[in-house]
């Protein structure tokens, strides 16, 4: 009997030990991927895209070095966005997003129109300036950006996407899927598990966007799927893409796309 609690006793501290191991790497794994001042420094081919008429750039931020015009632009370019889909809940939510913007863990891809050298690329951008953005700080105008961060979700770390905001015309571009599957690749560069987000179920447009031509699932630790009789009266949903089987088993176990 004695033997039989000395063996229990000592299984109980090497499961201790792998589990603190393992949340000491988890741990370890955030902070170095929190601590990259470049993510797009790992991607030079990401750095432009060049396609459907569009010619932009991309360069990194973060939430703590934000100057006052980007804030403000971000702000604008949110409830422009993000009004409509939130309805009633907005008011509250833009506070929250605001606080959210500037958090020194946010990490950010702005996405930048490309300097125009000819005659008729100037005449082209002064347009576009005048109609796709309302941007007011230095610099090229700003048209997008994504705002993301590197955090744990049930014990395996991820990539969120708090933002994918980008202005209506340079939409339905193929730059939006680009963004993704560069955050999808940070994401594994950085050893993180999955990439999660979330959605509002009236935002039908994203929804599809995620769903569909991106393959997200929805996570496991959604309203509908944690509570299905409390979640079908939550506005939002919890997306994911697991890159290895044990973020898969935790966040998208026992999952699948509404049937209709």
């Amino acid at each position: 009997m004695e033997a039989k609690r000395l063996h229990s006793s000592k299984e109980k501290k090497i499961k201790r030990r792998e589990v603190l191991g393992k949340k000491k790497a988890i741990d370890e794994a955030i902070k170095a991927a929190s601590s990259v001042k470049d993510h797009l420094a790992s991607f030079l081919p990401f750095r432009h895209y060049d396609r459907n008429g569009l010619s932009v750039y991309l360069e990194s931020g973060s939430g703590d070095h934000l100057s006052s015009p980007m804030k403000q632009y971000i702000q604008n370019l949110l409830k422009v966005n993000m009004e409509g889909p939130y309805g009633s809940e907005w008011r509250t939510e833009e506070k929250v997003k605001r606080r959210e913007m500037v958090a020194p863990e946010a990490r950010y891809i702005f996405v930048r129109e490309a300097p125009k050298t000819s005659v008729d690329d100037m005449s082209s951008t002064m347009e576009g300036i005048a109609t796709c953005t309302n941007w007011v700080g230095d610099g090229n105008p700003v048209v997008g950006f994504v705002q993301y961060r590197f955090i744990v979700e049930e014990d395996i770390p991820v990539v969120y996407v708090y933002e994918l905001q980008l202005e209506h015309c340079v939409q339905r571009k193929g730059l939006g899927k680009f963004l993704m599957q560069l955050i999808e690749l940070i994401a594994r560069k950085n050893r993180m598990g999955a990439v999660m987000l979330t959605v509002q179920k009236a935002n039908l447009s994203a929804m599809n966007f995620y769903t569909s031509k991106l393959r997200y699932m929805i996570s496991s630790t959604s309203p509908s799927r944690v509570e299905p009789l409390i979640g079908v009266e939550k506005s939002y949903e919890i997306l994911c893409k697991a890159f290895d089987e044990e973020a898969k088993a935790k966040l998208e176990e026992n999952n699948y796309i509404g049937d209709g």
